[in-house]
Parts: C-alpha cells; structure tokens; sequence
C-alpha cells in the first residue's frame, strides 16, 4: 500500500467525521441545510487534495490545493455557524475547529512552498 501523506491522512479523517457530523445534524438535530452545506464543503477538502496528488504540473497541483484550501476556509465558517446557533456542543466544536484550523496550516505551508519552487524554476 501507498504511504500516504500527513495531509492525506488527516484530510480523510476530517472527511469522515465530517460525514458522521451531517449523520448527526439529520437524525438529532433535523437540520438539512446547514448540514448538506458543511457535508460538501468538508468532504471537499480531502477530495481536491486527492485530485491534485494527480495533477499533471505543479501548477495543477497548486490550482487544486487552492480550490481545497478555500473548502476548509468555508468548512471553518460553517462549524461556528453551527456552533454559534447551539447544533454543536464545545467539545464536538473546539475538536473538528482544531482539525480544520490544523488542515488549513498545512494546506497554506505547502501552498507556499509549491509556489516559492514554482518561482526557482522559472529563475
């Protein structure tokens, strides 16, 4: 099996929980909006992390890691909307924020340095 990377790892852990959250928000909560807006937005993150460990250049690989990073920037508006508007305790809140915001690290640190070996090759 392939060794996948840190931000593989922890982006398809996110997705799960993020597909248990929606679970959650139908079955307790009967909140279908919020939770179809944090389901596509949440499981897009590892998706597009996904597609671009496929890109063709690193310019593909820097455009999808964009499209993800902008996901887990929704993602993080989503889980304070839900929080703020008591769907989520604090515990279940401060732990998926946790995630997001250290997803959100990672994606930003890789998007820098693809970027700044993009300019060292151009030199």
């Amino acid at each position: 099996m392939n060794k996948k990377s840190v931000i593989h790892v922890k982006s398809y852990s996110f997705s799960i929980r993020i597909v248990r959250l929606y679970q959650y928000l139908i079955k307790e909560h009967k909140e279908y909006s919020l939770a179809k807006q944090i389901l596509r937005s949440g499981t897009s993150i590892g998706a597009n992390i996904e597609e671009a460990t496929g890109g063709h250049s690193k310019r593909e690989f820097l455009s999808k890691l964009s499209i993800a990073y902008r996901e887990a920037r929704e993602t993080h508006y989503w889980l304070r909307i839900l929080f703020d508007t008591d769907y989520l305790n604090r515990e279940l809140f401060t732990s998926l924020f946790r995630d997001c915001e250290e997803i959100l690290r990672i994606l930003s640190k890789i998007q820098l340095t693809t970027k700044s070996s993009l300019k060292n090759k151009l030199k």
